[in-house]
């Protein structure tokens, strides 16, 4: 085995490694249930289409903090 297969393999782990690491990002994100306390990725989408001073805020904010 010399050093372009070597590097061959590696790749080939490196990219395999990342597709999964990527595909278990985006299951981790929309698999969040809103209701444990999770958030909903897909409003905060909207950030970059209504960005107007008088639109409303995509997540309210209290003045209370919380303790």
């Amino acid at each position: 085995m010399n050093i372009a297969e070597l590097q061959a393999y590696g790749y080939f782990v490196l990219v395999l490694f990342l597709v999964v690491a990527l595909y278990s990002y985006i299951y981790h994100l929309y698999s969040t249930d809103k209701k444990k306390g999770g958030h909903d990725y897909e409003n905060f989408s909207n950030i970059a289409l209504k960005d107007d001073i008088s639109d409303a805020p995509v997540s309210p904010m209290s003045d209370d903090k919380e303790k």
